[in-house]
């Protein structure tokens, strides 16, 4: 397919020279007299591989023209070349700091306008290709990352008997109650790692202390609360990813200050964190144990809206409450 080129020039000689110097050339060009038209026309259509956009027009000059198409969003990294015959140093300094791509002085001369066109689509089409493989292997080492983290975290639960899946549900419940307080996907996404990973401070704690059927002892139950703390020093070793700790240091600080590891209150608790503490007491509840089946679910509801705005942000636990009373067939529990 050709490469497609728009000229955008209120004097009607400069379109013509241009439109039949590209043309030669095997390049698909579109004529437009004015900015305004410009505007329009990529709102409305396809939006070319370059734009060749005069400096001086009237109503709308080149520079407005410009600042206006970077708003729109098809038009944001459509590569710009500026039309001239101005020599002032001022003009190229102002068209370059608006995101122009490079200046050609008019009156055009056939062998310059076609190689700083060609060279200036092709520059963009490598661009444009390297960042798509970039995206690329960044998605493919994601996708690694996460079969890592979710194999780390199905070691973690295969330490206890009684809590199959809980990491994964605790990451899922997590990811939905996020997306649905509007956190960016980015965001979302981390929760979910953070879900994975919350409990894997456990991989310190005695198999015979974590699957104890009985009650614990004082000194038993010291010793599972040092797993947020251990937890976060395993995962603090992984310093491309800072924040990946923060859902095991913190997911059992409560909303009143009266947590563990560091007591911390209300705001002060790392978001992620939060999200998780609803996620995690949410499966607690509606998994098997050694002494009990799952909770009813009105009785893990009731105990959900009690503890908002105690042990829980009442704004996580107020979306964990809608989650419930949607699921009106109580599938969202452990099978």
């Amino acid at each position: 397919m050709a490469d497609w080129v728009m000229v955008v020039d209120d004097d009607e000689t400069n379109l013509k020279m241009a439109g039949h110097i590209l043309s030669k050339a095997k390049m698909r060009v579109t004529a437009m007299k004015s900015g305004y038209a410009l505007l329009d026309y990529i709102r409305e259509k396809e939006t070319p591989d370059l734009i060749l956009l005069d400096v001086k027009m009237p109503e709308m000059d080149g520079f407005e023209t410009l600042s206006a198409l970077r708003t729109l969003e098809k038009g944001r990294n459509i590569p710009v070349i500026f039309l001239t015959a101005d020599d002032k140093e001022g003009t190229e300094v102002k068209g370059l700091s608006l995101g122009a791509m490079d200046f050609i002085k008019k009156p055009f001369v056939p062998e310059v306008l076609t190689l700083r066109v060609r060279h200036m689509i092709d520059l963009d089409h490598l661009q444009r290709n390297l960042a798509n493989e970039v995206e690329k292997k960044t998605r493919e080492n994601q996708r690694l990352f996460v079969h890592v983290v979710s194999s780390l975290a199905s070691a973690i639960d295969a330490k206890d008997a009684y809590t199959n899946g809980h990491s994964g549900r605790v990451a899922e419940y997590s990811r939905e109650i996020a997306r649905r307080a509007g956190y960016p996907s980015e965001e979302v996404e981390a929760v979910y790692m953070m879900g994975l990973l919350h409990d894997v401070g456990k991989i310190g704690i005695p198999d015979a202390v974590i699957n104890k059927p009985s009650g614990l002892t004082d000194e038993e139950y010291e010793l599972i609360k040092t797993h947020p703390v251990l937890g976060a020093r395993i995962l603090g070793k992984i310093r491309e990813m800072p924040r990946l700790a923060n859902g095991a240091r913190w997911h059992h600080e409560r909303y009143d200050g009266l947590g563990y590891p560091d007591g911390l209150k209300g705001e002060d608790i790392p978001v992620e964190a939060r999200i998780i503490a609803v996620a995690d007491a949410y499966d607690t509840m509606t998994s098997r144990r050694s002494y009990r089946d799952p909770l009813p679910q009105g009785i893990v509801r009731e105990e959900i809206e009690k503890g908002a705005g105690t042990q829980f942000d009442p704004r996580f636990a107020q979306i964990m409450l809608e989650m419930i009373d949607e699921d009106t067939e109580y599938r969202m529990r452990e099978e």
